[in-house]
């Protein structure tokens, strides 16, 4: 099978991913630097339970499985280490260490700073969350073109790239008529955060890369994720992925339903009518797994939106609401002021029927899947920290 390079591969959707496709009998190999597992520790949020290293991960799903994940650990903002994994050789000591070898045929590139609100904390957070993401993409866009200009390249981009349009999303492009003429163009972004501004700047540099050197990129903008499991994952609890509930880290659905175990009211923000596309852990596996089968052709940027439906805050606030009162929790909902410089109100009606079109199948946030999620969380009741689900980052 094909050789998969997952970069971010500690991460929460990277290790899931890793373990997908090495499950399926690809040669994986991840690389990542714990950068997410570092700020965790450096801004004292909690996870909801401690992991082992990525080699430990490793060695306990090879011990598991049979499969080989190999593990490299390296910081990919330096572009000898980056290359490292393109120009053909094992010259670099800590990628012999980690027996790398082979041009990998697909990159999945999840190696950035996720989280808006860190973007936003101050300057400091600002400067590191632009010269990680954009070095990172930058790197490899150089790597591929310089030794694998055939490498397919599978971006991780964001729904809040679009921001939140008075007109429909298309998937990723727009054709525009203008004074008798037509055009197809890249649809307008608009930021809200420095965090979504470097993944529109990741968009601009890979549209750079196709349209100069021929590269070959698939962008997935995704939705807030939400879940806390995988077939592969529940092999071992070991092998679980990163869970974070606190503002920083934790996204919507995973930080109500922590918040509903622990007897904390539901942080909405504001009005709570903020609409976005969401979609499961497993998901956004398939996604990508479906985007390798399927690549993009050389010198194409292909865009999918990466959601499988729609909800406002309220909408999953009353959910979570519903099920936890099921399970004999008491649920409230508190709207509070909102930190954060956003429409509470507004038309979002993106398109997304590309992912489907090449075979991926939707999992829905049912109650009985929150259920589920609940039943996990509540196993680790004792390790929450209510201190760390709400601090009041404002922007």
């Amino acid at each position: 099978m094909a050789h998969i390079l997952i970069l971010g591969g500690d991460g929460y959707l990277g290790w899931p991913t890793a373990m997908y496709f090495s499950q399926r009998g690809y040669d994986v190999t991840v690389v990542d630097n714990y950068f997410r597992r570092n700020a965790c520790t450096e801004l004292d949020v909690g996870m909801l339970y401690s992991l082992p290293t990525l080699q430990e991960r490793a060695s306990i799903w090879h011990e598991k499985t049979g499969k080989e994940i190999k593990v490299v650990i390296g910081d990919l903002t330096k572009p000898h280490q980056m290359r490292a994994f393109f120009d053909g050789s094992v010259s670099y000591q800590w990628a012999v260490n980690n027996n790398f070898t082979g041009i990998p045929d697909t990159v999945v590139h999840y190696a950035e700073q996720p989280s808006a609100p860190y973007s936003l904390i101050n300057y400091k957070y600002a400067s590191t969350t632009i010269s990680n993401n954009l070095l990172v993409t930058n790197n490899l866009m150089f790597a591929v073109r310089d030794y694998s200009p055939s490498t397919h390249i599978i971006k991780l981009g964001t729904m809040g790239e679009y921001g939140t349009p008075n007109i429909d999303i298309e998937e990723g492009w727009l054709e525009i008529e203008h004074k008798g003429r037509k055009d197809k163009f890249l649809f307008p972004r608009q930021a809200s955060s420095i965090y979504h501004t470097t993944k529109i700047m990741d968009t601009d540099l890979l549209w750079f890369g196709v349209r100069m050197w021929n590269l070959r990129v698939t962008d997935l903008m995704q939705g807030p994720v939400y879940g806390l499991e995988t077939e592969e994952s529940v092999i071992d609890d070991r092998l679980k992925t990163l869970f974070n509930y606190d503002e920083v880290f934790g996204t919507v659905v995973n930080r109500f339903i922590t918040q509903a175990v622990v007897g904390y009211p539901l942080t909405v923000y504001g009005k709570g009518g903020q609409i976005r596309g969401y979609l499961n852990i497993k998901d956004t596996l398939q996604c990508v797994h479906k985007s390798e089968l399927t690549p993009a052709k050389s010198g194409e940027l292909r865009i999918f939106n990466q959601i499988m439906e729609t909800f406002s805050v309220n909408q999953l606030a009353e959910l979570t609401k519903k099920v936890g009162t099921k399970l004999g929790y008491d649920v409230e909902i508190k709207s509070i002021e909102n930190p954060r410089k956003e429409s509470e109100e507004h038309y979002y009606n993106p398109t997304y029927q590309g992912l489907v079109n090449i075979g991926v199948e939707p999992h829905y946030l049912t109650e009985e899947v929150m259920e589920g999620m609940f039943r996990v969380v509540e196993r680790y009741k004792d390790n929450i920290r209510k201190d760390v689900i709400f601090r009041g980052i404002r922007w």
